[in-house]
């Protein structure tokens, strides 16, 4: 919940100039009221437009939420799901959280599914538990091709706004068992072409070593993602790509 409308404009519009020639994916995600103006501002270019929610219904009495139906409707490419906040503080469970996958999928948008544990589950051990129980319950009775543009997003709870950052090699091993279970879901060539994001306190003195991990394939970007640190982040994704 960051930047009104007015500033969302002017820094999108930075980015357009500042990252163009990138040669891989970046998406925006702004708050709902600067949507309409993100698709214009970055139409034919590589960036495209995605929201920070939705709804899991088309349209109805559910005062103050967003269809996926909308904002197909405004030309968003990408939704964030299941976000380690809507989880705390709006209380979405991961049934809730499939329903929204599967209306967003119907829909035709790009679902960017994040999952992660707490400093609490990680102390007791439980980090590849939940993370499994999240993706199982997420993706129930989505089929292959209903998954096949699917991003996963990694975010461990304890690393976010506090400072801590995962150690490359813990992003790493998180990855890869979720790389793994899209193989037991699915098969060996989803697991392969899905995009699995790591989302934690991501900054440009830590995002290289991240993101030379094997089944790193990019970053879910919190607070730098609000100034000049995203392009230092993007000029870092490039390294790799070239």
């Amino acid at each position: 919940m960051h930047k009104t409308n007015q500033e969302a404009k002017l820094f999108v519009n930075q980015l357009v100039n500042k990252l163009a020639g990138k040669r891989f994916k970046i998406v925006v995600c702004p708050p709902f009221v600067s949507l309409v103006d993100a698709v214009e501002l970055t139409r034919g270019t590589i960036i495209s437009v995605g929201a920070q929610n939705c709804h899991f219904e088309r349209s109805g009495a559910f005062t103050g939420e967003v269809s996926p139906t909308m904002l197909k409707a405004i030309g968003v490419e990408f939704v964030i799901i299941g976000h380690s906040e809507r989880r705390k503080y709006f209380n979405e469970t991961d049934e809730m959280i499939n329903r929204k996958l599967k209306a967003a999928i119907k829909e035709g948008l790009r679902p960017i599914l994040c999952v992660g544990e707490t400093k609490e589950e990680r102390e007791k051990g439980l980090t590849f538990c939940v993370v499994e129980m999240q993706i199982r319950q997420a993706l129930y009775n989505l089929s292959r091709q209903e998954v096949q543009n699917l991003v996963i997003a990694y975010e461990p709870v304890w690393a976010i706004g506090t400072g801590i950052v995962a150690r490359p090699e813990q992003a790493q091993e998180v990855h890869a068992f979720i790389r793994k279970l899209l193989r037991e879901l699915y098969d060996e060539e989803l697991a392969e072409s899905t995009p699995i994001l790591y989302g934690g306190s991501i900054k440009p003195d830590n995002f290289f070593a991240i993101m030379a991990q094997l089944d790193v394939d990019g970053g879910l970007v919190g607070g730098a993602s609000l100034d000049e640190q995203f392009v230092k982040l993007a000029e870092i994704v490039q390294t790799f790509v070239e």
